[in-house]
């Protein structure tokens, strides 16, 4: 069965996967290099050392974004790249450090220019865009900044106050939304290997962290993979995780789940859709 339900999902992958998507898919699980990911990846970056061309595939914004570059990071996480002579990670801190789609303190969640190309309706980008509040993806791209970048560079500080000011907000937080939980489980780790000197206590961070991530997973099981709810595998990828104890239930749940609901496809049903641009949808739905 697991075998099957594998073999399933690499054949859609083959027939239908960006190429960055299957390099990453051969990297994990067959025998990929990291180098065939990031050949990939550098296609999406632009001179300015942002990300965009629809690497979030939600939004076909060509230009950088601060979303966009923040999914580039995640693809570096995935691969333990952190080295800051890395051309890819050396144009990714220039782009955080510009001063580009951000002010406040804050990288801009969404930008106005998101509005001239197909895009799911939460990338539009009103008058009041850069009133942004969230640390959705603030809070991941300044810890990125901070264990890869250079102490000596003008911004270094500025992104170990903005990492300080994140979690203090976080700690006075009730509810967080479940993407800004995520962005705070990459601080988490990075904070585990940076020397930060700031006011706060990281024990009870770790402890907030762990019990927001089980509130936030959808209890009724139900809702899953029909509405757009947090699932345990949004959080834990293996039962080392710190937010697996509690959760083992959910977690071999979900296990069981994905066996039984894979489409004859390969695939997973997609749970949400754009309003507008239902031919642009149908290719980043496949994708």
């Amino acid at each position: 069965m697991v075998a099957q339900t594998y073999l399933k999902a690499r054949q859609f992958i083959y027939r239908n996967a960006r190429p960055i998507d299957l390099t990453r898919f051969q990297y994990h699980f067959e025998n990929g290099t990291k180098k065939a990911v990031l050949d990939a990846l550098a296609v999406y970056q632009n001179e300015d050392g942002g990300f965009g061309h629809a690497l979030e595939a939600d939004s076909w914004n060509p230009n950088s974004t601060p979303i966009q570059t923040w999914a580039a990071t995640e693809i570096l996480r995935e691969l333990d790249v952190f080295d800051l002579q890395n051309p890819i990670v050396k144009g990714i801190l220039n782009y955080l450090a510009s001063g580009q789609d951000f002010g406040n303190d804050f990288w801009y969640g969404v930008v106005p220019s998101n509005n001239d190309f197909p895009h799911a309706p939460w990338w539009s980008a009103g008058a009041d865009f850069q009133e942004t509040d969230t640390y959705n993806p603030t809070a991941s791209l300044a810890s990125f900044y901070v264990k890869v970048g250079d102490k000596q560079h003008p911004f270094y500080k500025k992104a170990e106050e903005i990492v300080a000011k994140a979690v203090k907000s976080y700690m006075a937080s009730a509810k967080p939304d479940m993407h800004e939980i995520y962005c705070y489980i990459n601080l988490l780790d990075d904070l585990r290997e940076m020397d930060v000197s700031a006011p706060f206590d990281y024990e009870r961070f770790k402890e907030k962290l762990i019990q927001d991530v089980h509130d936030s997973i959808e209890k009724d099981t139900s809702l899953w993979q029909k509405e757009y709810v947090s699932m345990p595998s949004e959080f834990i990828r293996s039962q080392e995780s710190i937010f697996y104890p509690g959760l083992e239930d959910l977690v071999a749940y979900e296990v069981k789940l994905i066996r039984e609901t894979q489409l004859e496809s390969g695939t997973w049903q997609v749970t949400w859709k754009w309003s507008d641009y239902a031919r642009e949808f149908a290719i980043s739905s496949n994708w």
